[in-house]
């Protein structure tokens, strides 16, 4: 059985399937569909045409995820247009969702953290607080992203070493508190990035970075800036 607020306010030809929960003063945009199981905080507002809660589906060459759960969006949260998040995710508090993003299962999101326009974040990943992941970044699935980090406009992650051509253990980037990386750069499987460190745009990240440092080039190698 759902339960939605009175204050709720909904525009026209929302869908919202059953054992669903809305909080006060959310706001649905018109032609959005909540599917079952989503929790949806107070003072949370969404654009037009999203779809929150959906379940994946997969062909016999993907990954499969059991023991879904439901999508939780916390207070205070805004997302824009056309947004797709799945279920079993986890989006926190006064966290902001450009138009065009999609985030997919078994995600954690945490506080005050931005995600861009267009952005796409894959399954299993954690997100922490006060992140900015800008327009059209694609965040892999299987990968950990510490707080206060900083990934610029395109920014693209792998978590394949093999490009399926054998066996492997998938895994993204760990990408520690207060990194930053510039537009364009790429970060290949497993590799980590130390805090506070600085990866310049267009570079290619292909071994460990140290904490608090600049790495730039193809591939990324640590520069002297004294």
């Amino acid at each position: 059985m759902s339960h939605i607020s009175d204050t709720a306010q909904f525009g026209d030809n929302v869908i919202i399937e059953d054992d669903v929960h809305i909080g006060d003063n959310v706001i649905i945009g018109h032609n959005s569909v909540i599917l079952r199981g989503t929790k949806i905080g107070n003072n949370v507002s969404t654009g037009c045409n999203c779809v929150l809660g959906i379940k994946p589906t997969v062909n016999k060459r993907m990954r499969k995820t059991s023991n879904l759960t439901e999508l939780v969006i916390e207070s205070g949260t805004r997302i824009g247009h056309l947004v797709s998040i799945y279920s079993s995710t986890r989006v926190g508090e006064n966290v902001f969702i450009g138009d065009h993003a999609s985030i997919r299962e078994n995600t954690v999101v945490g506080d005050e953290t931005v995600i861009g326009r267009a952005a796409i974040i894959e399954l299993n990943t954690k997100i922490g607080k006060s992140c900015t992941i800008q327009t059209q970044s694609y965040v892999t699935g299987d990968t950990v992203i510490e707080d206060n980090v900083f990934i610029g406009p395109c920014v693209s992650m792998a978590n394949d070493k093999y490009m399926g051509a054998q066996s492997y253990n998938l895994k993204g980037p760990y990408i520690k508190h207060g990194a930053k990386i510039g537009n364009n750069a790429s970060l290949l499987p497993g590799i980590k990035i130390g805090k506070e460190t600085i990866v310049g745009a267009g570079s290619v990240v292909t071994k460990d970075l140290e904490d608090r440092i600049v790495a730039v080039g193809v591939p990324a190698k640590r520069i002297d800036l004294s």
